[in-house]
């Protein structure tokens, strides 16, 4: 699970842009793309647009922030 600031439990869903801790080793980018969620996230680099999976669990513990998709239709 992963929680904001004020201890709220942040939900991940398709389409969501995730900001990792790290940058990806490919090109540098902190940007990533939710294209599935279950028990493996199946993310795209918005920088290269490479596409991969990995664990939930080791996903959660690598994410700084999230931004909802519904937050950029707002916008």
């Amino acid at each position: 699970m992963i929680f904001a600031k004020g201890g709220d439990v942040v939900d991940i869903s398709v389409g969501d842009i995730l900001i990792m801790k790290k940058q990806h080793p490919g090109c540098g980018n902190d940007h990533m793309k939710v294209l599935r969620v279950g028990a493996d996230f199946k993310l795209t680099c918005m920088g290269c647009g490479r596409t991969f999976m990995t664990p939930r669990s080791k996903c959660e513990k690598k994410i700084k922030s999230v931004i909802h998709q519904a937050d950029e239709k707002d916008k």
